[in-house]
């Protein structure tokens, strides 16, 4: 864990397995850890979680009906106004971070947004929950068609899509800590493996080291294709190198409410936004993601291929990980 968080999450966390084990609720140890008990009762937990898995697929669908919307897009543009709508309509304050950058080809400039969408923006100690909105220019891995349509509904779509859902319930999780939701621009505007990546989230990062808000973000997790109809949902390594801590937390939530789509087992590398997070502003970030998605950069990252369960499930995870917290 970063030496920057004096906030103490291990007696929580602690607690927390301890109402677990009273819960009759046991663990396997090791890394094919698995709960073999306690079904019922994280079921009703489960039922009680506010999150409409077919309303995050609606918001899905809505973003890719829009079409690409890769960074300086007008498709990323018409994204931009219907997310800062949908969140100002649920009484989030939703501000746009502005950059520019050279386009990786031409070098002419492309214009570039975070969107930053407070709740409880009184608050001076912050949790940070994020994703990137940008989708890749082209589907560089299709057999067929690696220059064809790339809409993005999992890589770009889904964790969006979660957010959008999850600020509906905001209200109901406020405490003294906030949360701010952050969607990066620019994660992969790249035409070739030469190209940047990271655009937006390293611009963030940059900016909260260099000029310190009057708070401190103390953990964040980053959602990046979490709507795979097949979830299986593994320890990413750089996740546990950073901010262990916020995986144990994060997948003890998943334990409470019966998501065994969270596994326990290690699963592989992935450099993604976390990265900037974690080594330049010292935020404390891990990686929810299902990289195993047979349809990652084709044409095919579709709807069709996601699934209103599995953005159900993550959205679950996080409310019952935000409700955990937010007051601890």
């Amino acid at each position: 864990m970063p030496a920057e968080s004096g906030f103490r999450w291990y007696p929580a966390v602690l607690v927390g397995l301890c109402a677990v084990g009273l819960a009759a609720v046991a663990f396997v140890g090791g890394p094919n850890a698995t709960i073999i008990d306690d079904a019922a009762g994280a079921q009703v937990r489960y039922a009680e979680i506010p999150f409409d898995g077919k309303a995050a697929f609606a918001h899905l669908k809505a973003l890719c009906e829009i079409g690409p919307r890769p960074s300086g897009s007008a498709g990323m543009q018409k994204q931009q106004q219907l997310l800062t709508e949908h969140f100002t309509a649920l009484g989030a304050t939703v501000t746009r971070q502005t950059f520019r950058v050279r386009h990786p080809l031409d070098g002419t400039p492309v214009e570039m947004a975070n969107l930053i969408i407070v709740w409880n923006p009184e608050a001076t100690e912050r949790l940070l929950l994020c994703a990137h909105y940008d989708t890749r220019p082209f589907p560089d891995r299709d057999a067929v068609r690696p220059r064809g349509r790339f809409v993005g509904a999992n890589d770009g779509g889904s964790g969006v899509a979660v957010l959008m859902e999850l600020g509906r319930h905001m209200a109901a999780l406020k405490g003294k800590r906030g949360v701010d939701f952050v969607l990066f621009d620019g994660e992969e505007l790249v035409y070739t493996e030469q190209h940047e990546y990271f655009l937006g989230s390293r611009y963030f990062a940059q900016a909260y080291r260099a000029e310190p808000p009057p708070y401190r973000y103390r953990a964040g997790v980053l959602l990046d294709m979490v709507g795979d109809a097949q979830l299986l949902i593994r320890k990413e390594p750089n996740s546990l190198k950073y901010a262990r801590f916020v995986v144990d937390d994060v997948w003890g939530a998943a334990a409470r409410i019966g998501v065994r789509e969270f596994d326990f087992r290690i699963g592989a590398e992935v450099r993604d936004d976390h990265l900037p997070l974690n080594e330049i502003a010292r935020i404390p970030t891990i990686d929810v993601i299902d990289f195993d998605y047979p349809y990652w950069h084709t044409e095919a990252d579709l709807p069709e291929y996601c699934s209103p369960t599995a953005l159900e499930k993550v959205g679950k995870v996080m409310f019952e990980w935000l409700r955990s917290i937010v007051n601890r």
